[in-house]
């Protein structure tokens, strides 16, 4: 009997979660029935699309040999640059110098000559 009961009060607490509505649900507007031959469908208007280019590859520089006048490049894991690829330096926004990198690569560390110009640490590299 108690399984019986049991059984019925489950029932009813299904169709009960069954027979509910969701918030904002209307049918309003909806047609299964495909549109009469010759007639479009409407379509929504089109909304205005944004694009930004790719800002190009960009690191940062690690450390700064004035000597020997080379610095050491820090770029996102998995987007290192090609040898011989030349950046500009830039210090607070400010274009101060120019980079081209030579390698050895460590890690997500490359060396870079400093061509001209300065650089220090924390200083922006980006492609020209």
């Amino acid at each position: 009997m108690r399984i019986w009961l049991f059984m019925v009060l489950l029932g009813a607490l299904v169709a009960a979660g069954c027979a509910h509505k969701p918030d904002g649900f209307s049918t309003q507007g909806f047609n299964p029935l495909p549109a009469p031959s010759g007639a479009r469908p409407q379509l929504p208007a089109p909304q205005t699309v944004i694009v930004t280019p790719d800002p190009g590859l960009s690191g940062k520089i690690v450390k700064v040999n004035e000597g020997g006048r080379f610095v050491v490049l820090n770029f996102p894991v998995g987007r290192l640059p090609a040898l011989d690829q030349r950046f500009s330096v830039y210090h607070l926004g400010l274009k101060v110098g120019e980079v081209k990198v030579s390698g050895p690569q460590l890690d997500d560390n490359i060396i870079g000559d400093l061509l001209k110009g300065t650089a220090q640490s924390g200083d922006v590299v980006r492609e020209d």
